[in-house]
């Protein structure tokens, strides 16, 4: 990788450190109603992630020395990184696996907030308790990463990406 890859690396490390310094603050907040645990993987998806998180993460594995287990599996619902209930490349798991279970709040479709939650989390609750303080701004984050994955795959040499694209976190696999 060069450089200029280093770099964008080390701003999309920055951005996901934000986002667990941000991630921690909630999950303190909203203790009471947290349950996620060890062995609760029902977020544990085979996401598709943009290149900037693909690259960023393969270089991290590759960095490490690291060999993390798979699981064999065809089924699309299943990240092929959770082992026995768990995650192998925790560390360097995606900014999305990063959020799971917290209060979400983005922009739908229709231009309209929502509110997204883990049904395990938040058993009873009442929408009007949450706040722009006591959720994580999904779409706030999303835009700093396209933003980031733009510029990445402007200067990416070896395979043509659009801002859209989206790999399949199971095609690290691949690169092992």
């Amino acid at each position: 990788m060069s450089s200029d890859n280093n770099s964008m690396f080390e701003q999309y490390k920055l951005l996901r450190d934000k986002i667990d310094s941000h991630s921690k603050v909630l999950e303190k907040e909203h203790s009471e109603q947290m349950v996620c645990k060890a062995g609760c993987d029902m977020c544990c998806m085979d996401y598709s992630i943009f290149p900037i998180e693909f690259y960023s993460i393969l270089n991290d594995i590759k960095n490490a020395g690291l060999h993390p287990e798979t699981t064999d599996t065809d089924d699309e619902n299943v990240c092929v990184f959770l082992k026995n209930h768990v995650c192998t490349i925790y560390g360097q798991r995606p900014i999305i696996c990063r959020t799971h279970g917290l209060p979400l709040l983005f922009m739908n479709d229709e231009s309209e907030w929502e509110l997204s939650v883990c049904d395990l989390n938040f058993t009873e609750f009442d929408f009007g308790s949450f706040t722009l303080e006591n959720t994580f701004p999904q779409d706030r984050y999303n835009s700093k990463l396209f933003l980031l994955n733009k510029n990445f795959i402007a200067e990416f040499t070896g395979k043509e990406y659009t801002e859209f694209d989206l790999i399949p976190i199971r095609d690290l696999v691949k690169q092992f």
